[in-house]
């Protein structure tokens, strides 16, 4: 059970002494940023069963499934800070033009200060601790509001995060969307949220009200092209395995698929036998087949079946919140199933002919999260792109490119602003501070109103 809801001078308290601890520089030394990050690597070891049993609660997620895509990634990103973050967090040298001759430049990373952390419930253990850990590496204190979506998720990582940081440097609040209102109208010194669109919104503008800096990690309809001339056995397989991760419930799966038509009859019935393959002939019976997170959620993918003719799956089970697999063709592109993220196993099919055909449909979109495309031809991937902007994807897979922490993964447009994973994370809840020392030992006097010959050599340097 979710605590009760923090009062407004509680969440004053925890904010105002963890802008009294960042001010006392206890953060900003990277040997205790390393020894907070081996803090959290230990107890996110120590507590995986706790996790385990809260994702599997939350969303029914198999062991397999919730360490590769939750606490493996967490790990992953702790040892990738560990190794870089000094390196990071170096003071860097630039250039200096002649024009400020006798002068030496640098670039120094700083922490923002007191940040705020809001996660979603799709990925209730990744997408709060990923970003945490590129808090700390960058010397922040944090502010951390899990989503109450994921309850038993959000109680596992509180208690963690309680036993193991004091909340003058890591603080928790549970509770409902009221905590994260209350939460916003604090000073922090930087917001970092992950979710809809919708609610980015009301961050942003929260956000705006005090000219705090934000990343907004946020979604869209995310599109995976498939072409003629693509490996179909192996594409439907890494589809399947894209699309049906956490049932669907990932910001960056395929959100509708475009085939070329003559993939597409051989596509479909790989894609079938890739289902059967992974989940048996009765998905929503598989014990290790994701739920859906609520009934509301449940209720509304349920509404997107009416936008189109089911070709495979449709079936559902009210009582355990699970829907089958299920393929759609003859989807109006003004039905909501086109229109509004699905976030859920629902697939619409679209085939296509051209090449214009293709950028049409996705160009007619907003600027998606992620992007996906099967080819062979080198010249039709990079054609593809070059000419859509999208956060991040793959080519010739899905949704794998967000477990590196050497690539930024982030949105564009409606799907986000900013990026983070590895050093991205770090620059992400840093400011880049720029430095000019200026020698005493020369002084150019043409620098100065009305000196001789002042302005005829400003004209020669400056050019």
């Amino acid at each position: 059970m979710i605590e009760h809801p923090p009062g407004a001078e509680k969440i004053d308290a925890v904010v105002s002494r963890q802008q009294v601890y960042y001010q006392s520089g206890e953060t900003r030394p990277v040997a205790f940023r390393k020894e907070q990050l081996n803090k959290l690597r230990e107890a996110v070891q120590r507590r995986e069963p706790e996790l385990l049993a809260a994702l599997k609660q939350d969303l029914n997620k198999s062991e397999q499934e919730a360490y590769t895509t939750e606490i493996g990634i967490v790990l992953k990103e702790i040892s990738t800070a560990l190794r870089g973050v000094r390196r990071w967090a170096k003071p860097r040298k630039v250039r200096t033009p002649i024009t400020h001759l006798g002068a030496s430049s640098r670039i120094v990373p700083e922490p923002y200060g007191t940040t705020l952390i809001i996660g979603p419930w799709n990925y209730p253990v990744n997408l709060i601790l990923v970003p945490l850990v590129s808090a700390i590496a960058a010397g922040n204190t944090i502010v951390v509001k899990p989503s109450e979506l994921a309850p038993a998720a959000s109680k596992a990582v509180a208690s963690l995060l309680r036993d193991t940081f004091p909340a003058e440097y890591v603080a928790v609040f549970e509770g409902e969307t009221s905590v994260s209102t209350e939460l916003l109208k604090r000073p922090f010194d930087h917001i970092f949220f992950t979710g809809s669109p919708a609610v980015g919104r009301i961050v942003m503008e929260a956000a705006a009200k005090q000219l705090i800096p934000v990343t907004l990690e946020l979604g869209g309809k995310s599109p995976c092209i498939v072409h003629k001339d693509a490996n179909i056995p192996l594409a439907a397989k890494r589809i399947v395995f894209g699309k049906l991760t956490n049932a669907g419930q990932t910001c960056v799966a395929p959100d509708y698929l475009l085939v070329h038509k003559e993939a597409k009859p051989k596509l479909m019935q790989e894609i079938a036998a890739a289902i059967e393959s992974f989940y048996g002939k009765e998905p929503i019976r598989d014990p290790d087949y994701g739920k859906i997170v609520n009934e509301r959620h449940f209720r509304r993918l349920i509404g997107y079946l009416d936008n189109g003719k089911i070709t495979l799956g449709g079936q559902y089970d009210a009582t355990a919140l699970k829907i089958a697999p299920t393929l759609m063709e003859d989807v109006p592109s003004d039905s909501p199933a086109m229109r509004e993220e699905i976030f859920g196993p629902i697939l619409p099919v679209l085939e296509y002919d051209t090449i214009e055909g293709v950028l049409a449909i996705v160009q007619a979109n907003p600027k998606p999260l992620a992007l996906y495309v099967f080819s062979e031809s080198v010249e039709f991937q990079d054609l593809i792109a070059e000419r859509v902007s999208f956060g991040g994807g793959c080519i010739n897979d899905t949704i794998v490119h967000l477990g590196t922490p050497y690539l930024p993964f982030g949105g564009v447009g409606t799907s986000g602003i900013g990026s983070y994973h590895g050093e991205y994370g770090f620059k992400a809840f840093s400011h880049y501070k720029s430095i000019l020392k200026q020698t005493n030992r020369i002084d150019f006097p043409f620098r100065y109103p009305k000196s001789k010959r002042g302005l005829s050599i400003i004209r020669k340097l400056l050019r």
